[in-house]
């Protein structure tokens, strides 16, 4: 299996506990070396340009990892051309539709733009994989430790240590930090009143097998 865009490689290492073969590939030399001391194979590269040869894998996936590429249906064509025929693609994201249940937007409202502009609609996604499922995703706890996670916890929301686990907050620091310091302070005095309408956001993995040779598609 190929873990693209990996990162330290969390999830290799619970599918590697699960009998699979991981090599995880990401373009962050400084998130491998953390996946390597996990005992992980580990590849340099980037998910536009995969380093390995056509039909290399029996399984790809991709992890909350595809709103930072900067294209995207390039890297879906990379995981095509290096799965083998019958292999299959698991990729788990945030589509459009799933960013739309994200009430933290109603507090930060500058990251609108930029979470649509990098969340793919749905219908784009299933157009680079026909014949692919959707399965939604809920989250019960904060295991994922993603933002939509996050949306069920307003309380931690508050704290930087939750926070800073999301690319969310990260580029909200970064860009927007007046309104970040604004927004939190609205949501502080809201969770005090119990007025946040707490909801887990959600997300999809989108679950697609390669066809064969005989087979269309």
């Amino acid at each position: 299996m190929l873990d693209v865009g990996g990162g330290t490689g969390n999830y290799a290492e619970a599918l590697q506990a699960e009998g699979w073969e991981v090599v995880v590939v990401d373009r962050a030399p400084g998130m491998l070396e953390h996946a390597a001391g996990k005992g992980l194979a580990t590849a340099l590269g980037d998910a536009e340009d995969l380093p390995f040869a056509d039909a290399s894998f029996d399984a790809v996936m991709l992890v909350s990892m595809l709103h930072h590429v900067d294209r995207p249906a390039v890297a879906l064509a990379q995981t095509r051309r290096v799965l083998r025929d019958g292999g299959r693609l698991a990729l788990m994201m945030f589509t459009r539709e799933d960013i739309e249940t994200l009430w933290c937007l109603e507090y930060f409202p500058a990251s609108r733009s930029w979470m649509e502009e990098t969340h793919a609609p749905l219908a784009e996604i299933l157009a680079e994989l026909p014949g692919a499922e959707r399965l939604p995703v809920s989250f019960a706890d904060m295991s994922d430790m993603s933002l939509a996670a996050l949306h069920g916890y307003p309380e931690l929301m508050l704290e930087e240590r939750w926070r800073s686990q999301t690319s969310y907050f990260e580029r909200m620091q970064r860009d927007h930090p007046d309104e970040l310091e604004a927004g939190l302070k609205r949501l502080a005095v809201d969770v005090k009143l119990g007025t946040v309408r707490a909801r887990p956001g959600s997300a999809s993995v989108i679950a697609w097998s390669k066809p064969r040779d005989h087979e269309p598609g």
